[in-house]
């Protein structure tokens, strides 16, 4: 059943389901606190599918490869307090970055894919609706920063103080809040979660 027509919940009673809305979102990295207030745009999570082509006399087919998470890029105004620079700054530190300085054994630290995700946390970007309810919710898993720029000065300019942030990341799990069904299939559960590990393996 289409948005646009007339939808009855489970009481019968007449509840028209908005579609999502592109500007109700928010999101959250789990390791740096009140991020979720101050992102500004963000691009979904996507993937790649490799092909393989085979010929065969004037024909070419392609077969599916491997699946590859494209970046996520961020978004974020970056505020006097909390001081949202220094606080990726930080998570850059605590990966294992260290300024060059006094020769001592903390200067030879370098970074690592553990250490870096954990100090970022979890990115995880929520979809809401008209109630501030999640209607659809990715979780990047695995996420480290991979390219950040910390803005441009203008004399000229009046506008916010922008951070730009690129994600890499493993792959990403997606939970919606409605009904999901292939053609011919019965509709779905209340909650779908694609990309589910934990999900996949309970349906075996």
């Amino acid at each position: 059943m289409a948005f646009w027509t007339d939808y009855k919940d489970e009481s019968g009673a007449a509840a028209a389901p908005d579609p999502k809305r592109a500007y109700k979102f928010h999101v959250q990295f789990t390791g740096i606190e009140g991020t979720m207030w101050y992102c500004k745009k963000v691009s979904k999570p996507s993937f790649t599918v490799s092909e393989t082509p085979h010929k065969f006399l004037n024909h070419t087919f392609y077969y599916p490869g491997k699946v590859e998470w494209n970046t996520v890029s961020i978004t974020l105004v970056d505020p006097v307090d909390p001081d949202i620079a220094t606080s990726f700054a930080r998570v850059i530190e605590a990966s294992g970055y260290k300024i060059p300085g006094t020769p001592d054994t903390a200067q030879y630290t370098t970074i690592s894919k553990g250490a870096s995700v954990s100090s970022l946390g979890e990115v995880v970007i929520t979809q809401i609706d008209s109630n501030a309810a999640p209607v659809e919710t990715w979780v990047l898993n695995g996420a480290w920063i991979k390219d950040m720029k910390f803005g441009d000065l203008d004399y000229d300019s009046e506008d916010f103080t922008l951070i730009e942030i690129e994600i890499r990341y493993d792959f990403a799990t997606l939970a919606g809040s409605g009904n999901a069904s292939l053609h011919g299939d019965a509709s779905g559960p209340t909650v779908n979660k694609l990309f589910d590990p934990a999900v996949a393996s309970a349906s075996k």
